[in-house]
């Protein structure tokens, strides 16, 4: 599908008033572009679009969303771009080439930017401080069930979401894709805030979309699950994050938590047993 840029200019955000295409004679100014990349998320959406009032530039990378995510993301003022779904890196690597700011905030439309975070990257611009790094990582509060857990590996779960233009860019891995940074990370304390799951079915949706493809690409690289595979590596997951870190703290919810985590591994490597006995084409 052709990718077409949409979008309504808004008070204190225009692009004619922050965020300027290169002309002869002029420097593009040092802003920031966030980006998002989007599929059906009108329940998300809002919240993190209000979150980020303060940046320059919006742009939005749309797969083809069959709810308002599109206008929502309009009527905030985004430039929103229509891309067939590729993978969570390629797309981003996409809203990157699209945007004009200096610096890049990578966010999803399920997080939303703290106030902490916001000044803490206005201020760092201001002062010149940004530029020491290629890319900053930010701590989240992931909040699971209604609650922020702050154990079992869920906090501060660091991510390098704020990157200077044209040094970063993500891999084409289905999932858990990694951004390859050309230079150094530096730390921000600002937190983004993340809305994991709502519910516990929410969570099992998300695990088993993530299953399917994490064990596309585990099927990649290996023919055979072994039954350690399927009765060891949940009950490892399980206790590192359960016990080694800590997630027993926060009570039901961290079990819960844990567990489900356990449970993924184990479905991941039953999808992974699936597709390579049933011969499927993308396995070696």
């Amino acid at each position: 599908m052709a990718s077409k840029g949409e979008g309504l200019p808004s008070a204190g955000r225009a692009l004619s008033t922050h965020l300027k295409d290169d002309e002869p004679g002029q420097e593009r100014r040092a802003g920031v572009t966030a980006v998002i990349i989007t599929l059906n998320e009108e329940h998300h959406l809002g919240p993190c679009l209000d979150s980020l009032r303060w940046v320059d530039e919006i742009v939005v990378v749309d797969a083809g969303s069959t709810d308002r995510t599109v206008d929502l993301a309009r009527a905030a003022g985004a430039r929103v771009f229509v891309r067939d779904w590729s993978s969570y890196g390629l797309q981003k690597n996409f809203g990157f080439e699209q945007a004009l700011g200096e610096w890049l905030l990578v966010i999803d439309a399920d997080e939303r930017v703290s106030d902490a975070l916001a000044d803490e990257i206005r201020g760092r611009l201001a002062a010149g401080a940004l530029a020491v790094h290629a890319a900053h990582d930010v701590p989240r509060q992931n909040y699971f069930f209604g609650r922020w857990l702050r154990w079992g590996g869920a906090f501060p779960d660091r991510q390098i979401r704020l990157i200077r233009r044209g040094r970063a860019r993500y891999n084409s891995i289905l999932l858990h894709e990694q951004l390859l940074v050309d230079g150094t990370v530096g730390h921000l304390s600002g937190h983004l805030v993340h809305e994991a799951a709502r519910t516990v079915t929410d969570r099992l949706t998300k695990l088993n979309r993530y299953a399917d493809y994490a064990a596309i690409e585990t099927s990649k690289r290996r023919r055979r699950v072994h039954w350690w595979d399927l009765l060891l590596r949940p009950a490892v997951i399980f206790g590192k994050l359960y016990i080694l870190k800590q997630g027993f703290r926060d009570g039901l919810a961290g079990l819960i938590y844990c567990g489900l985590a356990s449970l993924y591994e184990f479905t991941k490597y039953a999808k992974v047993w699936e597709r390579t006995r049933e011969g499927d084409g993308s396995v070696d």
